[in-house]
């Protein structure tokens, strides 16, 4: 059983490194080669971004559960059908945001809080960025339905090479055709395009069980995958949640030093996470696979490798944070007071990530299962109840370094209440009768 979780876990959460890594350098590129104004202006168009990746993730994991579990239980012909109208779906939702954002860029990023400053330069953004929506929504969903189709190596290096092309591109567009913030835009777009067509000819060539051909969108399939998906949507956008509840905490404890010490923090903290749920990702084909074969011995085992298979990673990050932290910090300032404050606060935030990486891990398990309702109430508990309650006690407490650990005390009293609530073992039995019943 590791070898086959190591064989699907490592690739994607290779792949989900060096997204976290491209977007790194992205945002360097913007900086270095448009403006400060330019990296304004990219984040205030960020929630939007957020939100269709969101919508993406919803249909790629609430889809993808439902694929293996109809292929684990040899209903191939269920599994083809449901693969062919979650991409009916999207196709159609992505072509109505592009047209939407279009015509209507000015009023989104009024709303999403430009400022005079940058209002053109977010104008500009958001509307290259919408042109490419259906590659950048289809990408996403077609990676994740190749390595629920057994070809995990396909999605690892269909992502990586998106992501080059788009670094690439990032320094032709802006530093050799001087395209600014809207060659940035598009060289993410054509970057996804390059995702698709890699994974394109798995489908057109037939080369798993999944395969494109005309299909009649039925509303209770279209149901199902949003109610399993729905928790991945609440996650992306709990994020930015995230991201505002500790800019708003930090702003009236530290000031403006506090927000930029976070936003180093962020990027260090965004890699940890984004290979934990790549190990997640990669756990989600196997466990949905073998809860339609109805092997629950098989459905508890991957979850346990995925739960050790966390904490082993987050201790290597945990212990790279401690060591070169000072290191990896002054890559991104050389002020040396933001410097001992993100260090500080670094040290502390890496230790959340033992319960993030478990966390994350049981709210795919539940979607995997098709118990969706479990996994919202874990993204509620992290984000919504847990995190503010925790910021604002621990900074009335401790001051600054009170906001540090306050990720650390919302996940984990996220771990205390979800297993006070819900059991893994009883939940999985009680999902897999359900599973008997309607068979």
């Amino acid at each position: 059983m590791v070898s086959e979780f190591l064989k699907y876990a490592v690739p994607s959460a290779f792949a989900m490194l060096v997204s976290a890594l491209y977007t790194i350098v992205d945002g360097i590129f913007v900086g270095q080669g448009v403006g400060d104004n330019a990296l304004a202006a990219v984040n205030i168009v960020l929630p939007f971004t957020v939100m269709l990746v969101g919508i993406a993730n919803m249909m790629a994991v609430g889809g993808g559960a439902l694929v293996s579990k109809n292929i684990g239980a040899k209903n191939i012909e269920k599994a083809v059908n449901i693969f062919r109208q979650v991409c009916k779906f999207l196709l159609l939702l992505s072509i109505i945001i592009s047209i939407v954002c279009v015509l209507f860029t000015d009023g989104i990023v009024k709303v999403l809080g430009s400022t005079n400053t940058l209002h053109n330069l977010s104008v500009d953004y958001l509307r290259y960025y919408a042109l490419f929506c259906i590659p950048n929504l289809v990408g996403i969903v077609l990676n994740s339905f190749v390595r629920n189709d057994n070809r995990p190596k396909l999605a690892m290096i269909s992502t990586i090479a998106g992501a080059i092309t788009n670094v690439i591109l990032d320094y032709v567009f802006i530093f050799k055709f001087g395209l600014g913030i809207k060659g940035a835009a598009i060289a993410t777009g054509l970057g996804q395009i390059v995702t698709v067509a890699m994974l394109l000819p798995h489908f057109l060539k037939q080369k798993g069980y999944l395969s494109f051909g005309r299909v009649n969108l039925e509303l209770e399939t279209i149901n199902s995958l949003l109610k399993i998906g729905f928790p991945s949507f609440l996650s992306q956008i709990s994020f930015s949640f995230i991201v505002l509840i500790h800019n708003v905490v930090l702003v009236k404890v530290m000031g403006e030093i506090g927000v930029a010490s976070y936003s180093i923090i962020n990027y260090i903290g965004t890699n940890i996470y984004m290979v934990l749920f790549g190990l997640t990702l990669g756990a989600q084909p196997l466990i949905s696979y073998n809860f339609g074969k109805k092997d629950i011995d098989k459905v508890l085992g991957f979850y346990k490798i995925n739960s050790i298979a966390s904490i082993i990673t987050t201790g290597f990050f945990v212990s790279v944070c401690y060591l070169f932290g000072r290191g990896l910090i002054s890559i991104f300032t050389n002020d040396p007071k933001v410097l001992e404050i993100a260090y500080f606060g670094v040290r502390l935030t890496s230790l959340s990530y033992f319960f993030v990486g478990l966390n994350i891990g049981t709210i795919v398990y539940y979607q995997a299962i098709e118990m969706p309702k479990l996994s919202t109430i874990i993204c509620l508990f992290r984000s919504v109840i847990f995190l503010p309650i925790s910021l604002i006690v621990l900074s009335k407490i401790f001051g600054a370094n009170g906001i540090w650990a306050g990720t650390l005390l919302s996940e984990c009293l996220t771990f205390v209440a979800i297993n006070i609530i819900s059991n893994i073992n009883t939940s999985t039995n009680k999902s897999i009768e359900h599973v008997y019943e309607v068979a």
